[in-house]
């Protein structure tokens, strides 16, 4: 006689927790932070279509890091479901609260019910209207459902520790946008730990390397804007060659992307 085959259900969720960890650890790291004129947000991912980062809504943007396709998928859900709410009743009742909640419950639903959870990690980021003066909002959504907020700055994927050691080193609250993109480029090039007592070196990221988009508060409707390789660039020299003489906090440039890139692909690798 056979048994059925049993796992406690402790044994089960450890095991799905593990698993959508390793996932979401093989991805490259993003940052996202606050600055003086509203939010930041920095990948290392040199692809020009697949996009961790993206626009959701008039003042909400997005960022993730994992499996693609299933990242993918939540990103599109959650424009659909704010350009519902905004048509539905009124774009100002559309918030990052209500989304992030929204993904919480999805995923939340998912790691319980489902065989295999998904392998991702979520930001939801607002910025307020202009003349307003509500802070910034940025949300973390986990694997399992779990909610956090924070109000300086996050990040999301592999080699968190370090790179969140580093940002809280030299992050600063009302950084200028130049100032905050270095601060944001150097965490993310912070060597990981090898374990041999060695000391490790820097790694060294180019322009071509980066994602980078802003949640700028000062944009009358849309606050989500991609950054240009070469205006990114530009804002590391100014820092760079100008030692404490900083850009100004508008100086974003008329050379940047507006609006959301769509991405072409779904392929399930860890971004």
């Amino acid at each position: 006689m056979t048994f059925p085959y049993y796992a406690s259900a402790e044994q089960i969720m450890r095991d799905r927790s593990e698993l959508a960890r390793k996932g979401i650890a093989r991805g490259r790291s993003v940052v996202i932070l606050t600055y003086a004129d509203g939010v930041l947000f920095v990948a290392e991912n040199p692809s020009n279509t697949l996009r961790k980062t993206s626009e959701i809504y008039d003042r909400i943007g997005f960022a993730a890091v994992g499996k693609y396709n299933e990242f993918e998928s939540l990103r599109k859900a959650g424009i659909q479901l704010a350009d519902m709410r905004g048509y539905s009743y009124d774009r100002n009742d559309v918030s990052a609260l209500s989304l992030a909640n929204t993904y919480a419950n999805a995923l939340g639903s998912v790691f319980t019910e489902q065989a295999k959870p998904y392998e991702v990690e979520l930001c939801v980021a607002e910025v307020a209207r202009p003349g307003k003066p509500k802070p910034s909002q940025l949300y973390r959504i986990g694997y399992d459902g779990s909610i956090s907020d924070e109000t300086r700055f996050l990040v999301m994927g592999g080699a968190t520790e370090s790179i969140a050691a580093a940002l809280k080193d030299s992050y600063a609250a009302d950084l200028d946008l130049a100032h905050a993109l270095s601060v944001a480029v150097a965490a993310l090039a912070t060597p990981t730990d090898t374990g041999n007592g060695a000391a490790a070196t820097p790694r060294e990221l180019t322009p071509g390397d980066l994602e980078v988009a802003i949640l700028d508060r000062n944009r009358p409707r849309r606050a989500f804007k991609r950054l240009t390789a070469a205006r990114v660039a530009e804002l590391l020299a100014s820092v760079d060659g100008a030692g404490t003489d900083g850009v100004g906090t508008d100086g974003v440039g008329t050379s940047d992307e507006p609006g959301e890139s769509t991405a072409g692909s779904t392929d399930p690798a860890p971004q």
